[in-house]
């Protein structure tokens, strides 16, 4: 256990529930984490007055000793990327509110990786989905393009399943802590996964699923990667969230054209009207990284 005093109070806040939001505030306060402990509770009263549940987290903090975090990760295997090493991914470091620590499991190398396409699309994808990132795959793991999606079924599932099959490597993002495997359908692959590649999440393994922080982890898909792949999407989407995210973060976003007679294309019908770039062939997305 080598952790900094830095890294220490970062561990300790987030395992005392504490958000990525409110640990920037405090970052915005101070412009470090080097700070000592018994000065972090004026700062958190001053900044986090609107949190009904700031006395537990306090509680919980003071509780918690950093011995008993690092158990609880290295029992789990999993291992924590902190903003400030190296081996954090240095797109995300870009993006305004990336995380001050990863939760990883599986093989961390991939993070330093230098290209990565987010595949995105809808849970009760068509088999257009499938047969196109069947057939662009293989050329994109040729020019070693990492693949990242969200664990989600659906076209989640099949961008992870297919950057497998070719020998490439994927990075699966969670919405929630590594104590919880949602949805059912997907534990295989990510078993698999954080075996031979890499699942990520900036929660600590014990945060349970809410709805809430879906669309917090669609920011980090995008955030990891140089562009974002939506290959169907409805009108409200989840998909369509991260395509916005994605805009904000100056990524590229890439869709797959659709017959405007289905309900799954409508989404990425309506990005391409509004300027994301239409994507007819593997080419389109390769000439963006190679």
């Amino acid at each position: 256990m080598n952790y900094s005093h830095e890294e220490q109070l970062i561990l300790k806040l987030i395992a005392s529930g504490f958000t990525t939001q409110q640990l920037h505030k405090i970052k915005q306060n101070y412009n470090t984490f080097d700070i000592p402990y018994k000065r972090v509770f004026p700062i958190l009263n001053n900044l986090l007055n609107r949190d009904n549940k700031l006395n537990l987290k306090i509680q919980r903090f003071n509780s918690l000793s950093i011995e008993e975090i690092h158990h609880a990760l290295s029992s789990r295997f999993i291992t924590p990327v902190f903003y400030n090493s190296d081996q954090f991914p240095f797109l995300l470091k870009q993006i305004y509110d990336f995380p001050f620590v990863i939760f990883c499991k599986g093989d961390i190398s991939i993070l330093s990786r230098k290209y990565f396409l987010a595949i995105v699309g809808s849970r009760n994808r068509t088999d257009y989905t499938s047969e196109v990132i069947d057939q662009f795959m293989p050329h994109i793991v040729k020019h070693n393009i990492t693949i990242v999606s969200g664990l989600a079924k659906g076209a989640d599932s099949d961008a992870h399943l297919a950057a497998n099959y070719h020998g490439g490597k994927t990075i699966g993002v969670l919405g929630f802590g590594h104590d919880f495997y949602y949805p059912e359908e997907v534990t295989l692959l990510r078993r698999n996964m954080e075996c031979h590649h890499l699942v990520i999440s900036e929660y600590y393994p014990t945060t349970q699923i809410a709805k809430f922080q879906f669309p917090e982890r669609n920011r980090i898909i995008s955030g990891l990667s140089q562009g974002v792949l939506i290959t169907e999407a409805q009108l409200r989407s989840g998909s369509l969230i991260t395509c916005d995210q994605a805009i904000d973060q100056n990524r590229e976003v890439y869709c797959l054209p659709g017959k405007i007679t289905s309900k799954h294309s409508q989404g990425c019908n309506q990005k391409i009207a509004e300027g994301a770039k239409i994507i007819v062939q593997v080419e389109d997305i390769l000439e963006d990284f190679i």
